[in-house]
């Protein structure tokens, strides 16, 4: 069901869309490092991810991030992001789908994920570690795991986590990055590590 997103384009470019969305709203806020309100600037930097659509791999990628422009503060925001999970080397969708779908994995299921992510057994494994055992730990979890109608069952994250939200699996993917955005960039996403 949510396969086909791994590979689609226009859904990665969606998710592009809404990073620069999110990454505007913080550069119009201005600097929020003491008392300076300086204006800040693009200091995006290039990423080299992995799990991209094979018709993507060829493009540039780059991590939407801000600097202060006044001298004596050059503070520095990295805005939320749905595209990367903070420091993961692969992409946010690959790691949320794949690890959604380990709980069925087939020998056909993990050629099918090596063909559009090349990902392997092992790291599909520690994904499910993170989000089984060190998320549920977390402060974010903790305080954001709570507000949903029914439980969220950890042993079946994060399958059990997309079935929170409602609408097509377009949807209810965007909703999940939305969730964990706060994990994605800034001071929370360190303490959440």
């Amino acid at each position: 069901m949510y396969t086909p997103l791994l590979g689609d384009v226009r859904f990665h470019r969606i998710l592009q869309q809404l990073d620069e969305e999110t990454a505007a709203a913080v550069k119009a806020q201005g600097c929020s490092k003491g008392d300076c309100g300086g204006v800040l600037h693009w200091a995006r930097y290039r990423r080299k991810p992995r799990g991209l659509p094979r018709s993507l791999s060829g493009c540039e990628c780059w991590r939407l991030s801000l600097c202060c422009a006044r001298d004596c503060c050059r503070g520095r925001r990295t805005p939320a992001s749905l595209i990367y999970l903070g420091r993961r080397t692969y992409l946010a969708v690959a790691v949320t789908v794949t690890t959604a779908m380990r709980c069925g994995l087939t020998s056909a299921r993990l050629t099918r994920l090596k063909e559009l992510v090349g990902v392997s057994r092992q790291t599909v494994r520690r994904w499910q570690q993170w989000w089984q055992q060190r998320l549920p730990q977390t402060p974010f979890w903790r305080s954001a795991g709570g507000a949903f109608c029914s439980p969220v069952r950890t042993e079946a994250l994060p399958l059990s986590l997309l079935e929170q939200f409602t609408g097509s699996p377009e949807e209810r993917l965007v909703a999940l990055l939305r969730f964990l955005a706060p994990l994605t960039g800034g001071q929370r996403a360190a303490r959440s590590r």
